[in-house]
C-alpha cells in the first residue's frame, strides 16, 4: 500500500473565511500552517507533494516560491539575510550566514528580529530601520552593536506587492566591526593629537617652553602606549643644516639615541630617507633592510613617517617592535595621522617661543629706551663734574666716580635682566651680533639723533653713551677709552673739527667719525678734518646699514700711525653718500 500523497495546507489567521475540514484530510497527510512563517520553513525542510493555500494568499506564496527558488544564492553570500513580517518583525526566513548571528539555540523562524539578536544596541541612526521602512516605504538602515561587541550595519529594503502594498521585509546585515573600530580608532588618534598643545592660558603663563615640551613628549609617549601599543618611539626634529636632533627616544638604546642622522636618501637609515622624501617607510623585516640601522634593542621592525606642516618636513617619527611583520599599512595611516598632529603641536611651541622672544626683547628694548637719554645726562654731568674737581676734593672726585660706575652699571642690569627672560634655547641660537663688546661715543645736539643711536647700535651689542655737545663728550673721553666716536659737525659750543681735534688729543688713536646734515659743513670742518686722518663721513638722515657698516668699519680698520704733528696721514677721499 503506497504512502498517502503531502500537502501542505496554509491556512493562515488572516483567511477571511478559514476551512474547518478539507475533502483532502481522508486521502492525504496534511500539514497545516497557520503563518507564512511556519509554511516557509515547512517547504524548506520537508518534502510535500503538494501545497493548498486559499485565493487570498496566492500572491504571497508566489513570493514564497520566488524566495525558495533563489534559496541557493541567499544561502551562498557572506552576509546575514532574513525575511521579516511586517509590523510584528517576526522572522519569516533566514539563511545560515544570519543564523549564526543569533544569539538563541532555538529555530529563529516566527520569532521577532530583534528578539532573535538579544535586543542589540541602536548606534545611529537611533531609529527602528524597520519602522521606517513600513512607514516610508523606502529603504531604511541602521548601526547594530550586538553583545558580542561585533558591529553590524541592518539595511531594511520593503517588498511591495503589485497594488503598491507592503509584503514584506528583507533585513540585510552586514559586519562592519572592523570598520567601526577603524574609525573610532581614527577618532580617538584625532582627539588624541588635538589635545598634545591644547593648553589653557593659565597653563601658558605658569609652563615654560621647556616645560611644555615636556608636557608633550608625557602626552605622546601615553598616547602611543594606550591607542597604538607601542613602546619603542623616536622623534627627531630636521634642522636647517639638514641634521635630525632627537626630541624624543623611548626605549631605544643610547647608540641609537646619541646618533648623527641627516636628511639624506644615503647612507642615514630610514629616518634620513623619510625626512628626505617626505614618504613613510615600512620595513616589515629589519634584518633584512640595508636601510635600516639599529633602533630599539631586538628589533625586528619599524614604521617610520614623515612629520609635515603646511606641506615641510619638519621632522621624523619612528616606531619600533620587537616582531617582524608587526606594522601594516592601515598602521602607517594611523602613524600618519598622529604625525600630523605633533606636527602641529610642535608648530604651536615653536610660535608660543617665538611670540614669548618677541615679547620679551620689545620689552627690555622699550625699558632700555626709556633709561637710555636719563643715564646718559647723569654720566654727562657726573663726568663734567669729574673734571672741574680733579685735583681739588678728592670725596667728591670719589662720589662722581662712584656714581659713573653705578649709572653704567644700572644699563647692565637692564640688559643682564632682559637676558634671562628669553628662553634658554634662544639665547644660544641667535646669531652673533655685529658690534658685540663695542663702546661707542655718540656726540649730537639733537636728542632725536642721540636715541636712534642707541636703538641702532646697541641691537647690534654696542654700549652706546651721548653727550650733547664737545665739552661733555671731551669729558667722557678723558674718563672713558671708546672703541669708536661719531660727532655732529654742529655742536652747541665747538664746531666739527675743533671737537674732532679735541677728542683726539684726549683719546689718541680713536676712530672718529663726522656726522652732517646733507653734506652742510659751513667751517669746512671735513675737509680740514680728512687732512687730519679723518676716515669716515655720514650724511644724516643716514640708512642704518650705512650707519653699522661705518662704526664696525671703523672699530675694525687697524690704527693710523700717528705723523709728526700728532695726528695720522689723512686717507683718500672716499664718496659722499647720495
Amino acid at each position: 500500500m503506497s504512502e498517502k500523497p503531502r500537502v501542505l495546507v496554509i491556512d493562515r489567521d488572516s483567511d477571511p473565511a478559514p476551512p474547518a475540514r478539507l475533502p483532502l484530510d481522508d486521502s492525504c497527510e496534511v500539514v497545516r500552517a497557520r503563518t507564512m512563517a511556519r509554511a516557509l520553513h515547512l517547504l524548506r525542510d520537508q518534502r510535500f507533494d503538494a501545497v493548498f493555500v486559499s485565493a487570498a494568499q496566492l500572491s504571497s506564496l508566489h513570493w514564497a516560491g520566488m524566495l525558495i527558488q533563489s534559496d541557493e544564492i541567499l544561502e551562498a553570500i557572506a552576509d546575514g539575510v532574513a525575511v521579516v513580517e511586517p509590523g510584528t518583525q517576526r522572522i519569516l526566513w533566514y539563511n545560515p550566514e544570519f543564523r549564526n548571528l543569533a544569539s538563541i539555540d532555538s529555530d529563529p523562524i516566527d520569532r521577532p528580529f530583534f528578539e532573535v539578536l538579544d535586543h542589540p544596541e541602536r548606534c545611529e541612526p537611533d531609529l527602528c530601520a524597520f519602522s521606517q521602512a513600513e512607514r516610508t516605504k523606502h529603504p531604511a538602515g541602521c548601526i547594530l552593536k550586538l553583545g558580542t561587541g561585533n558591529f553590524f550595519r541592518l539595511n531594511v529594503t520593503p517588498i511591495l506587492d503589485a497594488s503598491g502594498g507592503l509584503q514584506s521585509l528583507i533585513a540585510l546585515t552586514r559586519d562592519i566591526t572592523d570598520e567601526v573600530l577603524q574609525e573610532q580608532k581614527v577618532r580617538a588618534i584625532n582627539k588624541a593629537g588635538e589635545e598634545l598643545a591644547d593648553l589653557t592660558p593659565e597653563e601658558l603663563g605658569d609652563l615654560r617652553v621647556s616645560e611644555r615640551i615636556d608636557l608633550l613628549k608625557y602626552n605622546i609617549v601615553r598616547h602611543m602606549r594606550d591607542l597604538l601599543g607601542l613602546d619603542f618611539i623616536e622623534i627627531r626634529l630636521l634642522r636647517p643644516s639638514g641634521r635630525l636632533d632627537p626630541l624624543l627616544t623611548e626605549g631605544m638604546t643610547p647608540l641609537a639615541a646619541d646618533r648623527q642622522l641627516y636628511a639624506s636618501e644615503a647612507d642615514n637609515g630610514v629616518t634620513g630617507f623619510v625626512a628626505a622624501t617626505g614618504k613613510g617607510y615600512l620595513c616589515s623585516d629589519t634584518t633584512r633592510d640595508p636601510r635600516y640601522l639599529e633602533g630599539a634593542a631586538d628589533s625586528r621592525s619599524s614604521l617610520t613617517v614623515p612629520l609635515v606642516r603646511h606641506g615641510t618636513v619638519i621632522g621624523t617619527l619612528n616606531v619600533e617592535s620587537p616582531k617582524p611583520n608587526a606594522f601594516d599599512l592601515r598602521d602607517q595611516q594611523y602613524l600618519e595621522i598622529y604625525a600630523r598632529n605633533i606636527a602641529s603641536a610642535l608648530t604651536t611651541l615653536e610660535l608660543l617661543e617665538a611670540e614669548k622672544v618677541s615679547t620679551a626683547t620689545a620689552s627690555v628694548e622699550a625699558i632700555a629706551r626709556e633709561l637710555a637719554l636719563p643715564l646718559d645726562d647723569i654720566l654727562g654731568d657726573a663726568t663734567t663734574a669729574l673734571d672741574r674737581y680733579a685735583g681739588h676734593d678728592e670725596d667728591i672726585v670719589n662720589r662722581l666716580r662712584h656714581l659713573l660706575e653705578r649709572a653704567r652699571e644700572i644699563r647692565g642690569l637692564v640688559r643682564r635682566a632682559g637676558a634671562t627672560v628669553l628662553p634658554e634655547n634662544s639665547r644660544n641660537s641667535r646669531p652673533p651680533k655685529r658690534l658685540a663688546d663695542a663702546r661707542v661715543l655718540v656726540v649730537d645736539a639733537d636728542e632725536a639723533i642721540r636715541g636712534a643711536a642707541h636703538q641702532l647700535l646697541e641691537q647690534q651689542g654696542a654700549t652706546v653713551e651721548t653727550a650733547r655737545d664737545a665739552q661733555e663728550a671731551i669729558a667722557l673721553a678723558r674718563q672713558t677709552p671708546y672703541d669708536a666716536a661719531l660727532l655732529d659737525i654742529r655742536l652747541p659750543d665747538l664746531d666739527g673739527y675743533e671737537a674732532f681735534r679735541r677728542i683726539l688729543e684726549v683719546q689718541p688713536g680713536v676712530p672718529v667719525i663726522l656726522m652732517t646734515g646733507f653734506g652742510y659743513d659751513p667751517t669746512h670742518s671735513i675737509v680740514k678734518a680728512r687732512k687730519e686722518g679723518l676716515r669716515t663721513v655720514l650724511y644724516k638722515p643716514f640708512h642704518v646699514e650705512r650707519l653699522i657698516d661705518a662704526v664696525e668699519q671703523a672699530i675694525r680698520a687697524p690704527a693710523a700711525t700717528p705723523g709728526p704733528d700728532g695726528f695720522p696721514p689723512a686717507p683718500p677721499l672716499d664718496r659722499p653718500e647720495p
